[in-house]
């Protein structure tokens, strides 16, 4: 169980250096489209006059719910957009403490999935690799095969997090590996 605890936190550890390299650093221009000032400007403004009565949310625009919305929306250009009225620092210690937290969280939870695997370094490995795959296909590539998100972003975040799930899960299984590479540690003391 230690050896699962120790596994999981420094999993997530890895899985958290993983996400900063992609996300914390200028690497992370790679999946972002810029505006320059100006149209920065206009677009911050126009937003806090047509989203601020509603507040902070998730914003299809135009909004298809409506007969004329749907025309729109059909016409483009359209938006997913993911709203904040009260704005925050770029570089929010809260986020990257809270970041940490459900990094070491999620990188208990791999390891606590490959203890009720209770195979050696090699299967556990390939479980990892393949519930990685599957969490970002379904959970990312997904957005843009049913939501048109934009396959660069999309793209960019899949692979940051499916690095990330990898990282975790396999250092976590390295951790956990018994001594004697891969089989059972022996038992010792009194069996009843």
């Amino acid at each position: 169980m230690i050896k699962t605890l120790l596994g999981g936190l420094i999993g997530g550890v890895a899985m958290y250096l993983v996400g900063f390299v992609f996300w914390g650093t200028p690497l992370s221009a790679l999946a972002f489209h810029r505006a320059d000032a100006a149209a920065s400007g206009q677009l911050q403004a126009a937003m806090a006059q047509a989203l601020t009565a509603t507040g902070t949310g998730v914003y299809v625009v135009p909004d298809p719910a409506t007969a004329q919305g749907t025309i729109l929306y059909g016409k483009g250009p359209v938006a997913m957009v993911f709203y904040n009225n009260g704005g925050f620092p770029v570089t929010d210690a809260s986020a990257l403490i809270g970041g940490l937290i459900l990094a070491l969280v999620v990188g208990l939870l791999i390891a606590f999935m490959l203890r009720f695997i209770g195979a050696d370094f090699a299967q556990r490995a390939r479980v990892t690799l393949i519930f990685s795959l599957a969490s970002i296909l379904w959970l990312h590539i997904g957005q843009a095969v049913f939501n048109h998100a934009p396959w660069g972003y999309i793209l960019y975040l899949a692979f940051s997090d499916f690095l990330a799930l990898v990282a975790a899960g396999l250092v976590a299984a390295k951790i956990m590996e018994s001594r004697s590479d891969g089989q059972a540690e022996p038992v010792t003391g009194t069996v009843h």
